[in-house]
C-alpha cells in the first residue's frame, strides 16, 4: 500500500510540475501585439500615397494594403514582420503595391526605428529625391528602393546606415557621385550584394571594391563607369555574381583565375574588356553564364572552355576572336544558348554542333561557316531561334526543318542557299521569323504557303531568283505582319492581301515590275515606318496632283528609280530617311522641305529639279548625315547657314548649276567625310580653311572656276585624313602643293588588312522592338584617258590624286613620294616641267599613273618598273628622252602610253634606242574626267528580334578594259 501511495503522489507531483511548465512556456511564446506607435506610422503612411494599378506589375509581387486595417494587429499585415520579443516593426515589403506620390523627409516611414529590412521597389515614387532623414534607419542591413522612380543625387545621409548587408538602388533615374561609390564602398564593409543598375556613377570602379570580402553580388550595368576594372575583384572568395555591360567606357582584362572560384555569372557585355580569355578560364567550374558580346577580346578561343560543363548561356559575339570555333565547345552539354556570331574565325562546317541538343537559342551569323545546313539540327528538338545569317551555306533548304516544332526564328539570309523554298517551314506551329535574303533561291512560290503560317510576323525573301505566285489563298485568318520583304520575286503589282496589314512596319517590294501609282492606302497603313518601292515602273502618285504626302509616320521612303514624274512630294514631318532619286521629278525644291527637322538622309538626285537651291539648306544639315541633290539643274549659291553642331558625313551638289563660292559655315560640319562640288559654275580660291575639318576624307572641286595657286597650309594638321582629292579641269596656278602633300598623312600609311569601306551610318529603335539601320556605302568614278574606272564601294585605304587639267607648273617634287598608300595619281594636262622623280617609284600600290600633256623631261625613272600593281600608265606628250624601262607592268603598256616623246626609244614604241627620228605630235587631247557616282540598294537585314535596313551604295563597272583592276579588288574582299 505504501509503495502505491508513494507512486501515485509521485505521478500527481509530476503531472502538475509539466502543466506548470508547458503554462509557463505557452505564455512565454504568446506573439505580442504590435505596438500602436508602429501601427499609427504604417496608416498614416499609407494615407500618404494612392492606388494606381499602372505604378508597378502586380504580376510579380503584391502586397496587399487592403489587409492592413485599424483594428487589427499590424504584426498580421501583409507585408509586415515584427520582433518576437519587442512587437516592433522589423520588416516592411511593400513591393509591388502600385503606390503613387512622393516621399519627404516628413514621412512616417522613418520613425519606424527599428527596421533591418525595407523594401519600396516596383511602385511610382513621382521622381522625389531619396530623403536625407533615411538616415534615422540604422537597424537597416537590407534596403531595396529598385524600379521606385526616385531620381536626383543619393543623399549622403545614406552613408549613416554602416549595417547594410544588401543594398539594391537600381532602375532609377539617381546619380552616386557626391558620395561616391568609393564612399558607399568603403562605409559598407559588410555588404554582400550590391545592385546598382542603371544608377549614373561616373567614376571608376574603386580599388576599395577588393576590401568587400562577404560581396557575393555586384551589378554595376550602365553606370558610366570610367577606367580600368581593377581584375582582383575577380578574386573575390564569395563572388557569384558579376555584371558590368552597357559601360562602353571601362577597360579592363580577365585575370589567370583560381581552381575554386565560386564565380555563375560573369556578364561584360558592351564593355572595353579586352585581351585574350585565358587558358585558366577553365577553373570557373561553377560559371552557368558567360556573357562577353561586344567587347575588345582578340586571339583564340581557348579550347579550356570546353570543361565549363556547367554552362547555359555563353555569348561572345563581336569581338575579334580567330582562329578556329573550338570543337571542344561541344562538351558544353547543358548549353541553352550560345551565340559566337560576328568574329574573325576561320572557315569550318558545324560539325561540332551535335551533341549540343539542349540548345533552346543558337547564334551563329558571320562565322565564316559553309556547307550545308547541318544535320545536327535534327536533333534539336528544343531549338527556338536559329541564326546563321551572312555564312557560306549551300545546298538546298532541307525540307526536315519543319520538323522544328519549337522553332520560332529561321534566319539564313546571305548565304548561297539554292533550290526551292519548302512549303514545310512555313508550316512549323509558332513560327514568327524567317530571313532568307540574299540567298541563290529559286522556283515559284504561292502566296498561300506563307499566308496560312498564322504566327509569321517577319518574313524576308527578297534578292533571291523567286517568283511569287498570286493564286487563291485557303480562307484563312492572314498572318499579321510586321516586316515583309518581297523584293526581285517579279511582281507586277502590290499584292491585296497588303491592304489589311495594319501591323506592318517595314515593307520591302522593291525591284519588282510594279506598274502604275502608288495607291493612298497603303498610307492608311498606320504602324507603317519603312516603305521600299525601288526599282520598279511606278508612275506616280494614286492622285496625281499630289505634292504632299498623306499624313503618316514613316521614317524612311525610298522611291529611287521609278518614272516618278510632276512635282517633289513633300514628305511626312516624321521621315528620316528620304530617296527619290532616279526619277522624272521636276521644278523647285519647295520651302516646305525646311520643316523637316528629323531628316538623315535626303537623296533628290538625278531628277530634273530647278531653280535655287533652298535656303534651309543649312538647317537642314544639322540633324542629316548625308545630302545628295546630283545631277540636276539646280542653281544658284550654297546658303551660308551651316550652324554649329552640323552633322553631315557626306554632300553631294555635283553636276548642277551652282555659283558663288564655297561657303565658310560649312566649317561648323566637323563630321564631314565627303565634299563632292563638281561639275558647276563656282568660282572661287581653293578653300583651303576646309582643313580644319579633323575627317574629311573625300574633297572634289572638278569642273568649275576655281583658280589662282593653291598657297600653303597655316598648320601642319590640316587635311589630315584627306585620301581623295578630285582638282581637275579647273585654272589653279603656280607650283604644285608641296606642303600639301607633306600634311596628307593619311596618304603615308592605312591598315590595309583591315578590309572597310567608307560610309555613313545611322539607326533607329523603332516599334515593336525592330532597329532601323542605314548604311551608306560611297562610290566613286575615276575617268582617265577617256575610260571609265568604276570602284563600287570605296575602301578605307583607297587613295587617288587628281589635280590634271589645271595651270599648275614648275616641278614634281620629290616629296610627293612619301604619299606611299596612292593608288591613283594624275597630274596630266598642266605646264609641269623637269624630271620625274624617282621617288614615284615609293608607290607600291599605285595602280594609275597619268603624267601626259606637260613639259616634263629627261628619262622615265626605272624605279617605276617596280610598280606592280601599275595598270595605266601615261607619260604622253612630254619631252622626255631615254629608254624606256623594261619589265614587270612595263611590259604590258602599249606606244600610246609614251607615244610624242620625240627622245624616247625602246620598247613599245617603233623607235630603236640611237635612232634621232622623230614622230609627229597627235592633233588631238585626251578628255580626262573624273566624278562620283553614288547609286543606293536598300536592303531589309532580319534580325529576328530586329530589323536592320542597310543603304549600300555602289555602281556598275560598264568597261571590260579595266577587268584586272576589279578582279583584284575582288581578290582582296575575299582575303
Amino acid at each position: 500500500m505504501e509503495a502505491t501511495f508513494c507512486s501515485n503522489l509521485c505521478l500527481n507531483s509530476l503531472l502538475f510540475l509539466s502543466l506548470s511548465v508547458l503554462s509557463y512556456h505557452s505564455f512565454g511564446l504568446q506573439q505580442p501585439l504590435c505596438r500602436h506607435d508602429d501601427r499609427s506610422s504604417l496608416l498614416q503612411f499609407k494615407q500618404s500615397f494612392v492606388f494606381d494599378k499602372f505604378s508597378c506589375d502586380p504580376s510579380t509581387h503584391y502586397t496587399n494594403l487592403d489587409s492592413w486595417k485599424v483594428t487589427d494587429d499590424c504584426c498580421s499585415w501583409d507585408g509586415v514582420d515584427c520582433d518576437d520579443q519587442t512587437g516592433h516593426v522589423i520588416r516592411l515589403d511593400l513591393s509591388s503595391s502600385c503606390l503613387y506620390g512622393s516621399i519627404n523627409s516628413s514621412s512616417p516611414l522613418f520613425r519606424l526605428l527599428h527596421l533591418t529590412g525595407l523594401n519600396l521597389s516596383n511602385n511610382n515614387y513621382d521622381l522625389s529625391t531619396i530623403p536625407g532623414e533615411i538616415r534615422r534607419l540604422t537597424e537597416l542591413k537590407h534596403l531595396n528602393l529598385s524600379f521606385a522612380k526616385f531620381s536626383g543625387q543619393i543623399p549622403s545621409e545614406i552613408l549613416k546606415l554602416s549595417k547594410l548587408v544588401s543594398l539594391d538602388l537600381s532602375q532609377n533615374p539617381l546619380m552616386l557621385q557626391k558620395p561616391s561609390l568609393k564612399d558607399v564602398v568603403e562605409t559598407f564593409t559588410h555588404l554582400a550584394e550590391l545592385d546598382l543598375r542603371n544608377v549614373n556613377i561616373s567614376s571608376p570602379v574603386p580599388e576599395s571594391l577588393l576590401n568587400l570580402t562577404y560581396l557575393s553580388s555586384l551589378l554595376l550595368e550602365n553606370c558610366s563607369l570610367q577606367g580600368e576594372f581593377p581584375s582582383g575583384i575577380f578574386h573575390l572568395r564569395k563572388l557569384r555574381v558579376l555584371s558590368l555591360r552597357y559601360n562602353p567606357d571601362l577597360t579592363g582584362y580577365l585575370p589567370e583565375f583560381q581552381l575554386g572560384s565560386p564565380l555563375e555569372r560573369l556578364v561584360l557585355h558592351a564593355t572595353n574588356f579586352s585581351g585574350q580569355l585565358p587558358i585558366s578560364i577553365e577553373n570557373l567550374r561553377s560559371l552557368t553564364y558567360f556573357i562577353a558580346r561586344g567587347c575588345g577580346f582578340v586571339g583564340l578561343i581557348p579550347s579550356s572552355i570546353g570543361n565549363l560543363t556547367k554552362l547555359k548561356a555563353l555569348d561572345l559575339s563581336e569581338n575579334y576572336f580567330s582562329g578556329n570555333i573550338p570543337s571542344s565547345l561541344g562538351n558544353l552539354l547543358q548549353l541553352i544558348f550560345l551565340a559566337l556570331s560576328f568574329n574573325n574565325f576561320r572557315s569550318s562546317t558545324l560539325h561540332w554542333l551535335d551533341k549540343l541538343t539542349n540548345l533552346q537559342i543558337l547564334e551563329l551569323e558571320d562565322t565564316n561557316s559553309y556547307g550545308p545546313v547541318s544535320s545536327s539540327f535534327r536533333n534539336m528538338t528544343q531549338l527556338n531561334e536559329l541564326w546563321l545569317d551572312s555564312n557560306q551555306l549551300s545546298g538546298e533548304i532541307p525540307s526536315w526543318l519543319g520538323n522544328s516544332t519549337k522553332l520560332t526564328k529561321l534566319l539564313l539570309s546571305f548565304n548561297e542557299l539554292q533550290g526551292p523554298i519548302p512549303d514545310s517551314i512555313f508550316q512549323i506551329p509558332n513560327i514568327e521569323a524567317i530571313g532568307l535574303y540574299a540567298n541563290n533561291l529559286s522556283g515559284s512560290l504561292r502566296f498561300d504557303s506563307f499566308l496560312q503560317s498564322k504566327y509569321l510576323l517577319n518574313l524576308q525573301i527578297s534578292k533571291n531568283h523567286l517568283s511569287l505566285v498570286p493564286n487563291t489563298y485557303v480562307n484563312v485568318s492572314l498572318p499579321k505582319f510586321q516586316i515583309l520583304a518581297l523584293g526581285e520575286c517579279n511582281l507586277t503589282e502590290l499584292p491585296a492581301f497588303l491592304r489589311v496589314q495594319h501591323e506592318l512596319v517595314a515593307l520591302d517590294l522593291s525591284h519588282n515590275n510594279i506598274n502604275g501609282y502608288v495607291p493612298d492606302w497603303i498610307f492608311t497603313l498606320k504602324r507603317l515606318i519603312v516603305l521600299e518601292l525601288s526599282y520598279n515602273f511606278l508612275k506616280g502618285f494614286e492622285q496625281s496632283a499630289r505634292v504632299t504626302l498623306p499624313r503618316s509616320i514613316l521614317i524612311g521612303l525610298n522611291l529611287t528609280s521609278n518614272k516618278l514624274e510632276g512635282s517633289l512630294p513633300i514628305p511626312p514631318l516624321s521621315i528620316a530617311i528620304y530617296d527619290v532619286s532616279q526619277n522624272k521629278f521636276s521644278g523647285h525644291v519647295a520651302p516646305l522641305f525646311c520643316n523637316l527637322t528629323s531628316l538623315s538622309a535626303l537623296d533628290l538626285s538625278d531628277n530634273n529639279l530647278s531653280g535655287n537651291l533652298p535656303p534651309c539648306l543649312g538647317n537642314l544639315g544639322s540633324s542629316s548625315l548625308v545630302l545628295n541633290l546630283r545631277n540636276n539643274s539646280l542653281s544658284g549659291k550654297i546658303p551660308d547657314n551651316f550652324a554649329s553642331g552640323c552633322a553631315l558625313k557626306l554632300m553631294d551638289l555635283s553636276q548642277n548649276k551652282i555659283e558663288g563660292k564655297v561657303p565658310r559655315s560649312l566649317a561648323n560640319c566637323s563630321k564631314l567625310e565627303i565634299l563632292n562640288l563638281e561639275k558647276n559654275q563656282m568660282n572661287d580660291v581653293f578653300p583651303s580653311w576646309l582643313g580644319i575639318l579633323p575627317n574629311l576624307r573625300v574633297l572634289s572641286l572638278r569642273s568649275n572656276k576655281f583658280h589662282g595657286a593653291m598657297g600653303k597650309p597655316i598648320s601642319k594638321s590640316e587635311f589630315g585624313q584627306l585620301q581623295i582629292i578630285d582638282l581637275s579641269h579647273n585654272y589653279f596656278t603656280g607650283k604644285l602643293p608641296r606642303e600639301y602633300f607633306s600634311n596628307w598623312v593619311a596618304m603615308k600609311g592605312v591598315d590595309n588588312d583591315h578590309l572597310a569601306y567608307m560610309q555613313a551610318v545611322t539607326s533607329f529603335v523603332i516599334p515593336p522592338g525592330f532597329i532601323y539601320n542605314v548604311n551608306y556605302k560611297y562610290s566613286i568614278r575615276i575617268v582617265n584617258k577617256g575610260t571609265e574606272r568604276a570602284y563600287e564601294q570605296i575602301l578605307v585605304f583607297f587613295m587617288v590624286i587628281d589635280l590634271s587639267s589645271n595651270r599648275f607648273e614648275g616641278e614634281i617634287p620629290e616629296i610627293i613620294g612619301t604619299l606611299r598608300e596612292l593608288q591613283s595619281l594624275n597630274l596630266s594636262n598642266n605646264l609641269l616641267t623637269g624630271h620625274i622623280p624617282s621617288s614615284l617609284g615609293n608607290f607600291k600600290h599605285l595602280e594609275a599613273l597619268d603624267l601626259s600633256l606637260n613639259e616634263l623631261s629627261g628619262d622615265i625613272p626605272t624605279q617605276l618598273a617596280l610598280l606592280t600593281f601599275l595598270v595605266v600608265f601615261n607619260v604622253s606628250h612630254n619631252s622626255l628622252t631615254g629608254l624606256v624601262p623594261q619589265g614587270n607592268q612595263f611590259n604590258t603598256f602599249e606606244n600610246d602610253s609614251f607615244s610624242a616623246n620625240p627622245g624616247l626609244c625602246g620598247q613599245p614604241l617603233s623607235r630603236k634606242c640611237g635612232n634621232s627620228k622623230t614622230l609627229p605630235l597627235p592633233s588631238s587631247e585626251d578628255d580626262t574626267e573624273s566624278r562620283f557616282e553614288i547609286n543606293w540598294e536598300i536592303v531589309l537585314i532580319g534580325f529576328g528580334s530586329g530589323l536592320a535596313i542597310g543603304v549600300s551604295f555602289g555602281c556598275t563597272r560598264d568597261t571590260k578594259k579595266y577587268e584586272r583592276l576589279v578582279k583584284k579588288f575582288s581578290s582582296w574582299l575575299k582575303s
